[in-house]
């Protein structure tokens, strides 16, 4: 039986990842903590894509990071692939990276400005391809250059300061299917893209998931793109889950106070439609002191005692539809 916080998961045996009230804190001095993440718990099906979202400072990215070990939770679980993440390190925690690779946000700073594009993109199969010959890789970085829309030719022997941030996520793309993961992490990968450039990435990651049965954890900010991508979506406020649910029931019939708020916040693109405020106020509290009882409590115009005292504990109010949230909005509007 699923405990309070884990009570949304499906059945271990079906999940290709699971991660289980997983809690990521940094000492800030003077016997602070930054309490990043607090108790998250979701899981991704094999194929399936993952959408979380959020304001900046939620913690999403960390999340990201802590599943990949880039960033040691500080305590939890994180199952990939039938394996206890949290108790690796050394070479087989590297090893089990080669299954679970990262893209990351700035396409170009994650790029090596001192090597050829091709060297960029074989590193992995390099180092892990003890039985590779040279012919071989340089076969295969061909081949995945080319799949994401790259001539081997033209951009082989150039480094990434040659090119444009959407080339670069193109190349960064490349370098985590060379190692035939099973799953990646898109830490949100087309927000340094013009909107044009955008479209063409997000559709190229849709192409590559149906290819090549990639699962995906979609990590951004804005959901209109969340949306276009997802299987589930999970939405985060200061370090702990909101709301779950499938994008068509999210975006038709928000629950949660603030996923209705980051809803009316994205922009319409008709010029005749007066520009929508934001329905959030106030600031976003400080992860070093964050409220008692629910976080998102000194923004939620719904609060009251009870929301000030009692974590609220996530609960499914419809088939697939998950929320912690004590006051959640109804249909009809009314909480």
């Amino acid at each position: 039986m699923a405990g309070s916080g884990t009570a949304h998961l499906r059945p271990a045996s079906d999940a290709l990842l699971r991660v289980e009230d997983l809690v990521v804190e940094y000492p800030a001095g003077r016997g602070r903590v930054v309490h990043a993440v607090s108790g998250v718990s979701f899981d991704a099906l094999r194929g399936e894509t993952i959408g979380l979202v959020g304001e900046s400072g939620c913690g999403k990215s960390t999340t990201g990071r802590a599943i990949l070990q880039l960033v040691r939770p500080s305590s939890g679980s994180i199952t990939f692939d039938g394996m206890e993440l949290t108790r690796l390190s050394g070479r087989e925690l590297r090893r089990t990276r080669t299954s679970l690779q990262m893209i990351f946000q700035d396409p170009i700073s994650s790029l090596n400005p001192r090597r050829k594009v091709r060297d960029i993109v074989a590193e992995g199969l390099t180092i892990w391809g003890a039985r590779s010959e040279s012919s071989t890789i340089a076969k295969r970085v061909d081949e995945m250059l080319e799949f994401v829309g790259l001539d081997p030719a033209v951009v082989g022997d150039r480094r990434p300061s040659e090119f444009s941030g959407g080339q670069c996520q193109r190349i960064s793309i490349a370098r985590a299917l060379l190692m035939e993961p099973k799953a990646i992490i898109c830490d949100e990968p087309v927000s340094a893209l013009d909107v044009s450039v955008q479209a063409q990435i997000l559709n190229l990651l849709e192409e590559l998931r149906r290819t090549f049965s990639l699962t995906l954890i979609f990590i951004a900010h804005d959901l209109a793109v969340v949306k276009s991508v997802s299987d589930r979506v999970i939405v985060m406020y200061l370090g702990r889950i909101c709301e779950v649910a499938a994008p068509e029931e999210l975006y038709a019939t928000p629950a949660h106070p603030y996923t209705e708020a980051l809803l009316k916040s994205i922009p319409v693109p008709d010029p005749h439609r007066p520009i929508s405020r934001s329905a959030l106020t106030g600031e976003l509290p400080s992860p070093i002191d964050p409220p008692s009882g629910c976080r998102f409590r000194t923004r939620c115009p719904n609060a009251d005692g009870l929301c000030e005292t009692d974590i609220p504990v996530i609960r499914e109010i419809a088939d697939g539809h998950w929320i912690a949230c004590h006051h959640p909005i109804t249909k009809s509007g009314e909480s």
